[in-house]
Formats: structure tokens, C-alpha cells, sequence
């Protein structure tokens, strides 16, 4: 089996990477965005993308523990409301249903973040799942991943 690599597909590497600047530059809290791509890339169970925002997230300063638990983020108190309503959002937008209303989810976002946060991360969440899915399909290879400075963007 042979699959086509980052290296191969650089246009579409790029355009995606146009996209991630833009959320990387969006002002939202990094930590915040770190634990948004940690939880969807737990359901989309892409080691790839565990593997890189658990270290950035850790070089970022944010806590094992609270890494490893974003699975089961309701059942904890280590998390904001304002986290919450996120990772809710990030989850239900992942998983979505065309037919599954949203309207709850937007209720609680708004009242934590304004309209333009709400669609920077609504663009951090298509963002994680498209990476999500282009590294599962391409197969690229996880744990080698190593947090530099200029990537860490904290």
C-alpha cells in the first residue's frame, strides 16, 4: 500500500496551511485552541495530530492532566465554562448530523464569546478536522513529532 505524502500533495498542504494561519493569527487563546484539537483529534482518533498538540500544548504550559482528561471533560472541574462550551461545540460540530440542530450549543458559546470568536473557533474545529483527516489518509507516521519555537506560536 502506498499513499501520497504531505511532500507529494504540496498544493493542497498549502492551502490548507493558509486556512490554519489564519486561526493561528485569530487572537483565541492558544491553550484553548490546543485543548479544541486535542478532543477532536481523540474522535477522529488521529495519533498523528494527538501526539503534536499534546506537546505543543505541554511546551505551551498547559497541564498533563488536563490533556489527558479532555475525553471525559464533563465529568472533571478542571475546566472553564468557557472551555466547556467549546470543547461541546467542537464536539457536536465533528460529529454533526446535517439534521442535528445546533441552536443549544450557540446559546452557550455566546454567552462566553463574541460573534467573531465563535467563528474563529468554528474555523479551528473544520480546521482540526480537515488536518485530521488528511494525515489519516495520508499516513503520516506519529511520535516524531518535535515542538520548535516558531511552531509552538505561544
Amino acid at each position: 500500500m502506498e499513499r501520497i505524502t504531505f511532500k507529494e500533495a504540496a498544493g493542497v498542504y498549502n492551502a490548507l496551511k493558509q486556512g490554519q494561519n489564519y486561526v493561528d493569527q485569530c487572537g483565541l487563546d492558544y491553550k484553548l485552541l490546543e485543548l479544541i484539537y486535542m478532543r477532536v483529534s481523540q474522535i477522529n482518533s488521529c495519533a498523528y495530530c494527538l501526539d503534536m498538540h499534546f506537546k505543543k500544548a505541554i511546551h505551551a504550559g498547559e497541564t498533563p492532566i488536563r490533556l489527558l482528561s479532555v475525553a471525559a471533560w464533563r465529568e472533571t472541574d478542571y475546566y472553564t465554562p468557557r472551555e466547556c462550551a467549546a470543547l461541546a461545540f467542537a464536539e457536536t460540530l465533528t460529529r454533526m448530523k446535517a439534521e442535528e440542530p445546533s441552536d443549544h450549543l450557540h446559546d452557550e458559546l455566546n454567552k462566553h464569546f463574541s460573534k467573531d470568536e465563535v467563528a474563529n473557533i468554528t474555523m479551528a474545529v473544520v480546521q482540526i478536522n480537515s488536518w485530521n483527516r488528511l494525515v489519516r489518509s495520508f499516513g503520516t507516521v506519529p511520535g516524531h513529532f518535535r515542538v520548535q519555537e516558531k511552531t509552538a506560536n505561544v
